[in-house]
């Protein structure tokens, strides 16, 4: 891994204007709509469901950074400079391995500042160890989000990426459990919830919040791994294609 390259993939992410919105500024304002939505200050579940609500933001805002990492991605291959990275010493496993790592470190200002917000603003209280789970549960968890970020932009053109990025990132937020409870779906759109990698990475983190529990620990951890496995192949692949035709 190379730490210069790294710095820069960060900065540059960080002060995109599209980051600054969807990856901070969106998941905070939809917390505090839905956690007045979805329950009432005065009701008995109010802490439980807003715990819930502050889980899948957190998730929402790590899946725009998966996102916006990969537009930047399909701006390098169209603007020729992917190419002209291969002809520097920076390995091919360091290049992915950055944008990797890069994607996952900015996704942790909405890891951070969503269950701030929802610690001061809405009452969560959770012990030291549940804190800690949350955070890193669900920042572990979205690695094969991050990795869905890098297919897109290895496939995608700079043209397409923002609409094909936001179709999937609001399609499988909506389809996964992110925007309504999982609870309320009916029969068929639970199980379509399933093959949402969102909706297992929700469910790593839930048992920290309610006793209502979607999957088992072990299946989440099975599941979120085999999407990281068959995404990863799918980044290498491509990546080996176009280096082939440079």
């Amino acid at each position: 891994m190379n730490p210069a390259y790294l710095a820069t993939e960060i900065r540059r992410l960080l002060r995109s204007p599209r980051f600054l919105v969807l990856v901070v500024a969106f998941p905070i304002v939809m917390f505090l709509l839905q956690a007045n939505v979805f329950t009432s200050s005065g009701a008995p579940d109010h802490a439980q469901v807003t715990a819930v609500v502050m889980v899948n933001m957190m998730a929402f805002g790590a899946f725009a950074a998966a996102t916006t990492n990969g537009s930047k991605l399909a701006v390098e291959r169209a603007s020729g400079w992917q190419r002209q990275l291969r002809l520097t010493p920076l390995s091919g496993p360091s290049y992915l391995g950055g944008k990797a790592l890069s994607g996952m470190i900015v996704a942790l200002p909405a890891l951070i500042l969503v269950p701030l917000v929802a610690l001061l603003a809405e009452g969560v209280h959770l012990d030291p160890a549940g804190w800690l789970r949350i955070v890193a549960g669900v920042w572990l968890g979205t690695i094969p989000l991050i990795l869905l970020g890098l297919v897109l932009g290895q496939f995608g053109t700079p043209e397409s990426m923002q609409p094909v990025s936001m179709i999937v990132m609001l399609g499988m937020g909506f389809l996964g459990g992110l925007w309504i409870p999982v609870e309320g779906m009916p029969g068929w759109m639970h199980d379509v919830a399933q093959l949402m990698p969102t909706y297992w990475v929700i469910g790593l983190v839930r048992p920290v919040v309610t006793d209502e529990l979607l999957v088992s620990f072990p299946a989440a951890v099975a599941v979120l791994g085999a999407w990281t496995l068959v995404l990863g192949a799918l980044v290498i692949r491509r990546y080996r294609r176009d280096s082939a035709r440079a």
